[in-house]
C-alpha cells in the first residue's frame, strides 16, 4: 500500500462527517424509532439506510460533489432526509425559507448557484414564475410528487427513501470534515442575504456543545416544530437529537392549538420555541399548567426573551426547566447557554460561552476588550463558526476582522463571565443623540398587565433623529390607551427613554420561524412619523 492509499484509508477511518455520525447513531440506537412524521415512523436504522439510498440516487442523477442543493418547502421527514442525503453525497445543502417568492426566492436560487431544487408542490406557483431564470439542472419534489407537474420535476425524495430496491448502501466517496455541508441564509434584514458557509466540521462541533451544555439525553421525547430551514431547529435540536438517539416528533406548522394539543396528548418533555411563540402559548386558552407537568425542558432562543415572561413560566410551570440559547446562523447557531440553575439569579442573561465557544465584548470602535458591566459587541472565536459567506469575500474579511468574528450584537458581561445581550446593533435607538436600547422599553412595558406583546423600535423624527415607538398587541379584551402605557413608562424608565408614540396593531409581523421582524415595523410606521 502506498502512503497516498494508507492516508486515504486513515482519512476515512478517522473522519467526522454528518453522515459518519448519523451511521455511528444507527448502529447504536437501530430498531429505536428516531422520527415521527404525520403518520410515518423511522427507526434510527432505517432512517440511515434511507438517507443512503437518496443519496446515492442523487449522485446518479448527474449531481457531484460540491454542488449546490436547494431545499424549498415546510417540515417534512422528506426534508429532513433530503439534507442528511447531501452530507452523504458530498452535496451542499441550501435551505430556503418557504415563505420566499419570486425575487427573494430567485437570488438566493442564482447566488448560490443551485443546480438542483426540491420543493413541496404545494410551493409549485412560486417555482414556475422564477425557473426558466434559476439556471436549475434538476428539479424534483421533496414528498408527494406528482406525475403532471411542470418545471422539469422528476425525482421524489420521499419515493427514492421508501424504494426498498434502492442502493442503500453508504456512497463510495472521499469525503472530509472540512468539506462545505450547508449554506444557510441570513435574513437579510438590512441588506441582501448572505450564506453563511458551514463545514461538517462545524456543525458536528456545535452538535457536540449542544448535547453537552442542553442536557439532551436518549430518554427525550422533544417536539420539533419551528422550521426545519432555520438554524436554530436543524441544529441545535434535530441533529443532536438523531446523534444522541433522542425521539423527534416532527410537524409542519407549528399553531398554538396544534403544540399544546401534541405536547399533552404525546406526552412530549422537550420543546423549543423563541420568545413570540412562547408567548402566544402563554395566553392561549389550553395552556392548562396542570396538564402540562411532563414538559421538564423548555428551550427558548432566536430572540430576547423579555424577562416577565421568564417569571410567568417558571411560575405555571415550576417543575420544568428553562434553558436561554444564544447564538446566530454563522455560529451554527449556538454560542451561549443560560441553564435552569442559573436563571435563578441572572433571568435576563443569555448564560455564558459554551464549552468550543470563546466570546469577547469589545468596543465597536476600537477593538479593545470592554471592561465588566462596560457595553460592546460581542465576537467570538469557535470551530462552530463558519468558514465565510458564499462569494461575498469581502463581507467575509468584515465579518472576521482581526481573527474573530463579528456579531454585530450589543452586550455586557458580568464579573462572572455572564453576557447580557442589550439589542442588535441596527435595533439600537439614536434618540436626541442617546442610545437607548429597544430591550429595555419592551422590558418595561411587558410589566404593564395589559400588554401581550410588544416591540419598541426608532422611527425619522426631526427633533430627535429618532423617536421612540411601542408597537403593542393587547390581550383579549382589555381596553388601554397611548396616554396609560407611556404614563406606566414613565414610572419604569428614565425620561429618554419613553416612547413618543405607542401604536395598537392586532399581531406583529414574523417570519415563519417566530422571529419579530422589526424591519417591517419600521417601514410601516416610518410613514406615520
Amino acid at each position: 500500500m502506498t502512503t497516498m492509499d494508507m492516508a486515504q484509508v486513515i482519512s476515512q477511518a478517522t473522519r467526522n462527517t454528518l453522515g459518519s455520525g448519523l451511521e455511528r447513531s444507527a448502529r447504536r440506537n437501530n430498531n429505536k424509532v428516531a422520527l415521527q412524521y404525520a403518520d410515518r415512523y423511522w427507526t434510527f436504522a432505517e432512517l440511515n439506510l434511507a438517507a443512503n439510498r437518496v443519496a446515492n440516487q442523487l449522485i446518479r442523477s448527474g449531481l457531484q460533489k460540491g454542488d449546490r442543493v436547494a431545499a424549498y418547502g415546510k417540515n417534512s421527514d422528506a426534508y429532513l432526509l433530503l439534507f442528511l442525503a447531501c452530507a452523504k453525497a458530498g452535496l451542499i445543502h441550501v435551505p430556503v425559507n418557504f415563505a420566499l417568492v419570486k425575487d427573494e426566492l430567485l437570488y438566493i436560487l442564482n447566488q448560490s448557484g443551485a443546480k438542483a431544487l426540491f420543493s413541496d408542490s404545494s410551493l409549485k406557483a412560486h417555482i414556475d414564475e422564477v425557473y426558466d431564470q434559476a439556471g436549475l439542472a434538476l428539479h424534483g419534489s421533496l414528498h408527494g410528487a406528482d406525475p403532471a407537474a411542470g418545471s422539469g420535476e422528476k425525482l421524489d425524495i420521499l419515493t427514492m427513501a421508501l424504494d426498498s430496491s434502492g442502493n442503500d448502501t453508504t456512497p463510495d466517496l472521499e469525503l472530509s470534515d472540512d468539506d462545505v455541508v450547508q449554506i444557510l441564509y441570513t435574513s437579510g434584514t438590512t441588506s441582501d442575504p448572505k450564506g453563511a458557509m458551514h463545514t461538517h466540521r462545524s456543525l458536528m462541533s456545535e452538535y457536540n456543545s449542544c448535547i453537552n451544555h442542553l442536557d439532551l439525553s436518549s430518554d427525550d421525547r422533544g417536539l420539533a416544530a419551528l422550521p426545519l430551514y432555520h438554524s436554530a431547529q436543524m441544529h441545535v435540536f434535530s441533529m443532536p437529537a438523531l446523534l444522541q438517539g433522542s425521539f423527534s416528533y416532527l410537524i409542519d406548522t407549528p399553531t398554538p392549538d396544534q403544540i399544546l394539543r401534541l405536547l399533552k396528548e404525546e406526552k412530549l418533555n422537550s420543546f423549543f420555541a423563541p420568545p413570540t411563540v412562547w408567548i402566544a402559548l402563554l395566553r392561549h386558552d389550553d395552556f392548562v399548567d396542570a396538564e402540562l407537568q411532563h414538559l421538564k425542558k423548555l428551550y427558548y432562543g432566536a430572540s430576547i426573551m423579555p424577562e416577565p415572561i421568564v417569571h410567568e413560566l417558571e411560575q405555571r410551570l415550576p417543575e420544568s426547566g428553562l434553558y436561554n440559547c444564544y447564538g446566530q446562523s454563522e455560529i451554527a447557531p449556538l454560542a451561549t447557554v443560560l441553564t435552569p440553575a442559573e436563571h435563578k439569579d441572572r433571568p435576563s442573561s443569555c448564560g455564558r460561552p459554551v464549552s468550543s465557544v470563546c466570546t469577547r465584548i469589545v468596543d465597536p470602535v476600537t477593538g479593545e476588550d470592554c471592561a465588566p458591566g462596560q457595553q460592546g459587541e460581542l465576537v467570538h472565536q469557535s470551530p462552530h463558526l463558519m468558514v465565510g459567506y458564499w462569494n461575498k469575500p469581502e463581507e467575509t474579511a468584515e465579518a472576521f476582522n482581526n481573527g474573530w468574528f463579528h456579531s454585530g450584537d450589543l452586550g455586557i458581561q458580568d464579573e462572572e463571565g455572564y453576557i447580557y445581550i442589550v439589542d442588535r446593533i441596527k435595533d439600537v435607538v439614536n434618540t436626541g443623540g442617546v442610545l437607548v436600547a429597544s430591550r429595555d422599553v419592551e422590558e418595561a412595558l411587558y410589566t404593564h398587565t395589559s400588554i401581550a406583546e410588544v416591540a419598541v423600535i426608532g422611527v425619522p423624527d426631526e427633533k430627535w433623529i429618532e423617536a421612540i415607538a411601542a408597537v403593542v398587541v393587547l390581550k383579549p379584551g382589555v381596553e388601554v390607551d397611548e396616554t396609560m402605557l407611556i404614563r406606566h413608562a414613565k414610572e419604569h424608565l428614565a425620561a429618554f427613554k419613553v416612547p413618543k408614540q405607542v401604536h395598537f396593531v392586532d399581531q406583529l409581523p414574523k417570519n415563519t420561524a417566530g422571529k419579530l421582524l422589526k424591519r417591517t415595523l419600521r417601514d410601516q410606521f416610518a410613514q406615520t412619523a
